[in-house]
């Protein structure tokens, strides 16, 4: 079986599926779909399907007009019918592993993945979980579920785990050139593994078990999670002593080893920093151990955007004006620049934050149009000259390149400021409140009178 599958992903025979066509799934099967392969796409939703099927893509970093060549070409169909994995000769699985309430790892999506899979499973096929989890999951999870049909992992069948490395927005990096870790249940799930992603990728790169390759993606993100928490403490350590913190995170990056630069901001977003590293977590705490690093990162990365508010409310009152009954436009609610995913963003805890204080609050993102929140939907304003002239507060959550800051600086009375988008201008007429260190007078009009404070006063 292993032979024979490995001859069919070397000539290009192989039938690939992708289950799940979101973030990870759609930019994967149109790689499979350029290295020459016929490339099934499965997912749930028949509006995502007929989308795709109409030459039209949902996903910011995978151009409709690429979509289309490879429906038009017959290398890409989009179904929502699961027999059609019965055609497959190897299925990556890229789902949504989102926490529960407490936490603890959901793994519905993945469950109800491996059991369509199984149900249409046959001799000779390759199985690939992408979908972050914890340590584990593909051996005692997905194993089991497809050996009850009577098929032996390692002889009948073959299964891998193969963690994605997704970042939306990177003009750099992306699915083809981004190494691809892989690990396998059996030396021989690996090798096949191997063969299927070195047909795609430039860089394959395989571990020695799934557990291994489970474990460098959480590794990853929770290297960035406890670093971003340094960085977002540090900003808070600034704001108290008074000091600029983005001087000194761009004066230390200057050291030429030892150092890595991470920068401060109003929190963590989208699906992999605040999540992956309570995978990591939680099994540990089956395993009897606290993950201390973890916890605490996760604390002061998650009451960012608390003091953000903080941060308004206070720039609010040296105007003598309180937030309750304040307007204040938030610019950029994706949970990162240049992109449209609003996945655990920030910003929507900024928002939310500052209603329940009584604020009037709007925002502008030329990446969001739009979105749906508890019932309600809110629509992105235009960045006019006026609505920034009449906001009692201007907020940059989110720095996306395409917004013109000098606009804002011209207009905005005051402007809190947590990405140092302000450095990026000439001059401002706003006055401008950091995420750390003290305001700063706009350069046509003075400040409103505060009451300083000694620079190591408590705050």
């Amino acid at each position: 079986m292993k032979q024979q599958l490995l001859t069919r992903i070397h000539d290009r025979t192989a039938v690939v599926g992708i289950v799940g066509l979101g973030y990870v799934g759609l930019p994967l099967a149109m790689e499979f779909a350029k290295a020459g392969f016929k490339v099934i796409g499965f997912d749930v939703s028949t509006r995502v399907c007929d989308l795709l099927m109409s030459g039209k893509s949902h996903i910011q970093d995978v151009p409709s007009d690429e979509v289309a060549a490879m429906v038009r070409g017959g290398r890409f169909e989009a179904t929502a019918d699961e027999a059609r994995l019965r055609e497959c000769d190897a299925i990556s699985i890229a789902v949504p592993t989102p926490l529960g309430k407490t936490r603890d790892p959901d793994m519905s999506y993945v469950n109800a993945a491996t059991d369509t899979i199984a149900r249409n499973a046959h001799a000779g096929m390759l199985i690939v979980l992408e979908s972050t989890t914890y340590p584990g999951t593909t051996r005692e999870v997905m194993q089991p579920r497809l050996e009850a049909t009577g098929l032996t992992v390692g002889e009948d069948v073959f299964l891998a785990f193969s963690p994605e490395r997704v970042d939306p927005g990177n003009a750099t990096w992306h699915t083809k050139n981004t190494p691809k870790v892989v690990g396998g249940i059996t030396p021989a799930c690996t090798e096949v593994a191997m063969a299927l992603y070195g047909s795609c990728i430039d860089t394959p790169v395989a571990v020695g078990s799934t557990e291994a390759a489970e474990l460098v993606k959480l590794l990853e993100n929770t290297f960035r999670s406890v670093n971003i928490g340094l960085v977002n403490e540090m900003a808070i350590v600034c704001d108290k002593l008074g000091v600029n913190v983005w001087e000194v995170i761009d004066a230390a990056a200057t050291k030429p080893f030892g150092f890595m630069k991470f920068t401060p901001g109003p929190g963590i977003g989208g699906h992999c920093i605040p999540l992956d590293p309570h995978y990591l977590a939680w099994k540990m705490r089956t395993l009897n151990y606290k993950t201390r690093f973890i916890d605490l990162a996760s604390e002061i990365n998650s009451s960012m955007p608390d003091f953000v508010v903080e941060k308004i409310a206070h720039a609010l009152n040296e105007e003598r004006k309180a937030v309750n009954g304040s307007t204040v436009l938030v610019i950029g609610v994706a949970y990162k620049k240049n992109i449209d995913d609003m996945r655990e963003s920030p910003a929507l805890d900024v928002m939310r934050l500052l209603e329940e204080r009584g604020a009037v609050v709007e925002y502008h993102d030329p990446f969001v149009a739009s979105f749906r929140e508890d019932g309600h939907e809110r629509r992105s304003v235009a960045l006019t000259a006026d609505r920034l002239g009449a906001a009692d507060a201007v907020v940059i959550v989110t720095d996306h390149d395409g917004v013109d800051y000098q606009a804002i600086m011209d207009a905005a009375s005051l402007v809190v400021d947590t990405r140092n988008a302000a450095a990026r201008t000439r001059t401002s007429r706003a006055r401008v409140v950091s995420l750390s260190a003290t305001s700063t007078a706009g350069a046509t009009q003075p400040a409103a009178p505060t009451r300083e404070r000694p620079a190591l006063a408590a705050r």
